[in-house]
């Protein structure tokens, strides 16, 4: 009995010894629900600084563990589990999704990946369930009003249309201001191509995985020369390990007018002829009455349909889909077609070490672009006028011995009738992504990434035999064809380093590369007169511009807390002689995360608090259609001046303006912010305040006289400062079984300076800019030092005693006793104070009603439509024809437009306005078995509404050249009704 005593009086004494031995642990981290390995999942000794990250075959090793020690495993996405090791060596560890943690999915950076909460930059990211919900049809739409100091304004209600996008306000005055859009790890080229439309419309939207907006330098650095103004990143769905998964996404939409120009009525156009006309005027008056914006609109269909099948196995996963769309505009004639498909194959191989990535966005756009001067000509066609007359002509203008009047406006609906202009477009965006990690050298990663865009199109058309019932003189039966190709080959060859520094318990990750872009482009045509029986060559313009880069970044944490990130990209451009070709653009940020210090780690309520600070410089080197803005060239003449030759007529050369001095615009950028959740993440929000300071502006501005070879061209001269304010606020108000409600929004305050010009002077006039119709070369807008870019610049109103506009009368604002330059003044801006999106969706069990709404106030319109056609002159334009005009001038009485009056102030108007851009109510159908098909059939209306006090079509105003502010004669946008069907099986 004592022999007993004593064996367990030793294993006694001998426990607290097993205790503190120490042993190997290894194990293996997989997804809960397909088993596979998670790959960059942390695995650490809870109160220690010794920890492993898993590979690409989730297996990890830790030494010197303690039976008593307890492992954190915890990885972006899904839940942090513990486990106490006690006598366990060989781990196979399950993680599961936490849906708290998954607005912290891996964003997507330059060159690699990030978790959010370790961000130190300032970057929106948006994943499917972001995206603005119901059917829609284009990537711009998915995320207009979603993100804090981004504004996506459409460009018009064609299908399609192009999109201008601004990420805090842009950085310069004439070059681009169009954010850089990252396809698949491809940069892609800005702006179309003949025959095409807007660009982000050839990327079918079922296919976008995730879209993440970076913002300040320290985020867009990485990327350079082409940084200044954000970066957009589209990643497009990958298939996923198990059985074959089929998708189906189909919209069939209706379209309508929603609103109209306010022109004379037929009775208001008789009446205003009657009483100011001449006797020969008042004859021309017709029988007929047509709302000829009747004629040219229609109700609009469309169907979009897409079809997806992916899968794989544990080696490999490919995703392909197919879709096709055909969408009618509301202008008669107008259409879209878009077939895209879409292609991606990852594969491991080598247990592994070698992971291929091949992606393919394809698309092919057929065209009919209505005649858009018809939207112009129904506004002033004479309303007395019939669409046909008796013998099936249509009707037009013609003088007294029957010729047609080369001046008057165009029937409407023989601009479009009678005028054909196509297009057909090509473009393929893909890439092949090499990624090996050797086991010999533990965190080492190198890249190899060769992408390419390839972008073709032609735009072609010709005038009908009998336009303008076939006259002489009248350009009849002209047809044109123009060919462009846009060739973007990419080379990214760059290594990424990951490990632990043990001492201060951090972590780090350093990535540095080569980068290697080329665009051609090249143009060609003909145009055929066929009057004349004249042809037109274009000479084939083959244009090139190289990007070389060499860069490099490193991101820091230490103690789970303290986040550094630092970057250097030294980029080089053809555009600039060899004095001026490279740059160096330069970030660091700094992110804290407070939540988890000591006085906040255990405080629930406080799910997330971290601040950022950052500084960077980025660079601007795109002149748009300007490949050697810097080298004296030639270049071919206009079609004033070409050489006949065989009954062929040839273009000439002549010098091109160029400046050898040329250099890169810069943009220097600070950031502070703060990102925060509580209760669990179900309050999150953040807040940021930036600064931008361009200098050595790339502006397009008069030369001197008897200097260059243009009367415009290029220089580096100015600065601009942009400030603001960004809030976003996201809150799941309702979270249970049954019910869930969210609500979120953001709104952007924000303020534009010009802080240098040619001249620092006030006094001086400033660069006009933001030509109008009306008069001859009229500008109203204006860059001067001390306002903001593209203020109205304008002449003072005078009003009568009954508080009406008195009809070319101007005050004297200097005081001088005569009216000139001197006396225009500065004038609001067309750029928002301050701009918001709302969004809130509400679901109950099966149910889903989505609403997203939008804004902004401070911005003001030119209203061009009311200054040209608002006068008894332009209705009573001449002794032989008579237009429409616009209603306005029944309240203002304006006899007559001088090009004073044309610069009143008076047509600059308020445009505040608040927009329900849609709302979409879906419903699931219940699984009746586990392997049947999800079904969810959703209705939803766009453009619902819009309160404003603008007068105008339309408070939102792009024009050619992505102008804003100058309201003449935009393309209405429909109200579009869309009843959509997802399936999935």
């Amino acid at each position: 009995m004592k022999t007993i005593y004593r064996k367990l009086l030793f294993l006694v004494l001998l426990l607290p010894f097993c205790a503190m031995a120490q042993n190997k642990v290894e194990g293996t981290v997989v997804d809960n629900v397909s088993g596979q390995p998670i790959p960059g999942v942390n695995v650490k000794i809870e109160g220690s600084s010794t920890g492993a990250s898993t590979g690409f075959d989730g297996k990890f090793q830790l030494s010197n563990v303690k039976p008593t020690d307890v492992l954190s495993i915890s990885y972006m996405g899904y839940a942090t589990r513990t486990i106490a090791v006690g006598s366990q060596t060989s781990l196979t560890i399950k993680l599961q999704e936490d849906s708290n943690q998954l607005k912290e999915v891996v964003v997507q950076v330059g060159y690699g990946t990030v978790k959010k909460k370790d961000a130190t930059g300032t970057i929106s990211v948006l994943g499917t369930k972001d995206f603005n919900k119901g059917p829609v049809v284009s990537a711009d739409a998915m995320i207009t009003g979603r993100v804090a100091g981004m504004q996506v304004i459409n460009g018009g209600g064609s299908p399609g249309e192009s999109a201008v996008i601004r990420i805090r306000g842009g950085s310069s005055l004439t070059a681009s201001n169009d954010p850089l859009y990252v396809i698949d790890g491809v940069p892609t080229q800005a702006g179309g191509v003949q025959g095409g439309r807007n660009p982000l419309s050839t990327i079918n939207q079922n296919n976008i995985e995730s879209i993440s907006v970076l913002k300040d330098a320290s985020a867009t650095a990485i990327y350079g020369s082409r940084a200044s103004n954000g970066v957009v990143i589209i990643t497009t769905k990958k298939g996923k390990t198990g059985d074959i998964k089929v998708s189906y996404n189909g919209v069939f939409q209706v379209s309508q007018i929603s609103n109209k120009v306010d022109v004379l009525s037929t009775d208001e156009f008789k009446s205003v002829v009657d009483q100011y006309g001449t006797p020969a005027q008042k004859a021309l008056v017709g029988t007929s009455s047509t709302d000829w914006q009747d004629q040219i609109y229609r109700t609009a269909f469309g169907t979009d349909n897409n079809i997806a099948v992916g899968g794989g196995v544990d080696n490999v996963t490919y995703r392909a889909s197919v879709g096709y769309a055909n969408l009618q505009g509301i202008l008669l004639r107008d259409n879209l077609q878009r077939t895209t498909f879409q292609a991606g194959l990852v594969g491991n191989f080598f247990d592994k070490q070698l992971r291929v990535e091949i992606n393919n966005n394809t698309a092919s756009l057929v065209n009919n672009y209505s005649n858009r001067g018809a939207i112009g000509a129904a506004v002033g066609y004479d309303p007395t006028r019939p669409v046909k007359n008796d013998d099936g002509t249509y009707s037009q203008w013609y003088n007294a011995n029957g010729t047609y009047q080369i001046l008057t406006l165009r029937n409407p609906v023989s601009l479009i009738q009678q005028n054909n202009n196509y297009g057909t477009s090509f473009r393929s965006i893909g890439n092949a992504q090499i990624d090996y990690k050797p086991n010999f050298i533990p965190g080492l990663k190198a890249t190899a990434n060769f992408g390419i865009d390839n972008n073709d199109g032609v735009g072609y058309g010709d005038n009908s035999l009998d336009f303008l019932n076939g006259q002489t003189g009248t350009g009849y039966g002209n047809t044109y064809e123009h060919t462009q190709n846009s060739y973007n080959k990419l080379m990214d060859l760059y290594a990424n380093y990951n490990s632990t520094i043990g001492a201060v318990d951090g972590v780090y990750d350093v990535t540095a590369g080569y980068s290697y872009q080329n665009f051609r482009n090249t143009n060609s045509g003909f145009a055929y007169n066929y009057e004349q029986n004249k042809y037109t060559y274009d000479l084939e313009n083959p244009n090139t511009v190289n990007l070389q880069s060499f860069f490099a970044r490193g991101n820091f944490t230490f103690a789970n807390k303290y986040l550094v990130t630092a970057s250097y990209r030294l980029d080089g451009t053809s555009r600039f002689t060899p004095d001026n070709r490279w740059s160096g653009f330069p970030a660091v940020a700094l992110g804290w995360k407070v939540n988890e210090e000591g006085f906040l780690k255990d405080v629930e309520s406080v799910s997330t608090l971290k601040l950022r600070l950052s500084w960077g410089i980025t660079g601007q080197q795109d002149l748009p259609g300007k490949y050697y803005p810097s080298l004296p060239l030639y270049q071919s003449s206009d079609t004033a001046s070409q050489y006949p030759l065989g009954g062929a007529y040839y273009s000439t050369l002549r010098p091109q303006a160029y400046n050898s001095d040329l250099k890169w615009e810069e943009t220097t950028s600070w950031n502070a912010g703060i990102d925060f959740g509580f209760f669990q993440n179900r309050f999150t929000g953040s807040v940021d305040v930036y600064q931008k300071d361009t200098k050595d502006l790339l502006l397009n501005t008069q030369n001197p006289s008897f200097f260059g070879f243009s009367n415009y061209g290029d220089y580096n001269v100015g600065a601009m400062t942009n400030k603001g304010i960004e809030v976003a606020l996201s809150a799941d108000i309702i979270k249970n079984d049954d019910w869930n409600w969210n609500l979120g929004g953001n709104i952007t305050f924000q303020n534009s300076e010009i802080t240098a010009l040619t001249t620092d002077s006030a006094n001086t006039p400033g660069i006009a800019v933001g030509g109008i119709s009306g008069g001859t070369g009229n500008t109203i807008q204006n860059h001067q030092v001390g306002y903001a870019p593209n203020a109205f610049f304008v002449y003072e109103q005078a009003y009568g005693a009954d508080g009406k506009p008195l009809d070319g009368v101007v005050i004297d604002r200097n005081q001088d006793g005569k009216i000139d330059d001197l006396d225009k003044y500065r004038y609001h801006k067309p750029a928002a104070d301050a701009f918001y999106g709302v969004n809130t969706s509400v679901s109950y069990k099966n149910w889903l009603l989505a609403m997203n709404f939008r804004g902004s106030w401070g911005n003001f319109n030119y209203n061009n439509v009311d200054s040209n056609a608002g006068t008894v002159k332009t209705v009573l334009i001449s002794p032989s024809y008579i237009n429409n005009g616009m209603n306005n001038l029944l309240e203002t009485g304006f006899l007559q437009t001088s090009d004073r009056q044309y610069l009143s102030d008076y047509y600059v108007q308020k445009a505040d306005f608040f927009r329900m851009d849609n709302v979409s109510l879906g419903y699931t159908f219940d699984q009746k078995d586990d392997k049947g098909a999800i079904i969810q059939l959703t209705g939803a209306v766009q453009n619902v509404f819009v309160v404003t006090e603008y007068t105008g079509l339309d408070p939102e105003v792009v024009n050619p050249g992505n102008s804003v502010g100058i309201d003449n004669n935009i393309y209405p946008r429909p109200i579009t009704f869309t009843l959509g069907l997802n399936v999935n099986f």
